[in-house]
């Protein structure tokens, strides 16, 4: 996805405000959920990514309140494009919030080792950012094999409509437990579950290269997004309809219907031919 030149920002924005009880009843279906899948498994360990993001810092939290803390391994994947303060809010909630068992592995030598294999990919800003994130995914698996775990995901809704993660990257995990929830949604249940304002309304970046935010991605911020998805592509509200009623130009309507629409490969699996007998 390209860099925008402008963030919009919806100056009214849809409320997706969640009650108190529905935040506890979001709370009660994911911790069912986490325990679900890993007992529908047949094992009783997790391994997660913990960037020092909101998303990855809830589905930790809602992991231990489900498994417990010694259930629950951390990495922590730092690369020479994190902030340092993004890798330090992660070995943060591992250690003083969470109390779980984490590991910190450097993913520059993995990169550096598939570009010397290919050197021709080294300038491409996508394609090695897509590199580092792929790079995670193995080092999860690569724990979670070991220890005979899941790998939790830490995808939300709005990141799965429109195709914001890396295929094969950070889409590659054995569940998602806070897929349900667009992403001012997850600030919501992350304060709710006691996380730290500052950690639940820290600047969404998936760090694939330095500099880089979700909002000058997309070209708006999450709100924004948000609202059109639930109005538009989740509740079937006409363009125009939802221009108009979230205060931006049609444009931007039509740029998150594209992201849908263009990603909708992410969220299926890889097409065969039918079979003919």
């Amino acid at each position: 996805m390209a860099e925008a030149d402008t963030v919009v920002r919806a100056d009214d924005p849809l409320d997706l405000t969640f009650s108190e009880a529905e935040l506890e009843a979001h709370r009660e279906h994911i911790t069912d959920f986490v325990e679900g899948q890993l007992d529908a498994a047949g094992v009783d360990r997790a391994v997660i990514g913990l960037s020092g993001g909101i998303d990855s810092t809830l589905t930790s939290h809602l992991a231990v309140e489900a498994l417990g803390p010694d259930a629950v391994h951390g990495l922590v994947m730092p690369s020479e494009v994190n902030r340092a303060d993004n890798m330090s809010d992660a070995e943060r909630v591992a250690d003083e919030l969470l109390g779980i068992e984490y590991d910190v592995v450097e993913i520059n030598p993995l990169v550096d080792a598939f570009l010397d294999a290919y050197p021709d990919a080294e300038g491409d800003q996508l394609a090695v950012g897509n590199l580092r994130v792929r790079c995670r995914a193995v080092l999860n698996y690569l724990v979670g094999n070991h220890e005979t775990a899941l790998v939790l995901g830490t995808g939300n809704r709005s990141e799965a409509l429109v195709g914001y993660y890396t295929k094969y990257g950070d889409g590659a995990v054995d569940c998602h437990p806070i897929a349900p929830l667009y992403k001012q949604q997850v600030r919501q249940l992350a304060k709710h579950v006691g996380v730290p304002d500052d950690l639940a309304e820290k600047t969404a970046s998936a760090e694939m290269w330095s500099g880089q935010t979700d909002a000058t991605e997309m070209g708006m911020d999450y709100d924004t997004l948000d609202s059109i998805l639930a109005l538009h592509v989740d509740g079937g509200v006409p363009k125009t309809a939802t221009a108009d009623h979230i205060g931006v130009p049609e444009s931007v309507v039509e740029r998150v219907r594209e992201m849908y629409e263009s990603s909708a490969h992410k969220r299926a699996m890889p097409p065969g031919p039918e079979p003919l007998y």
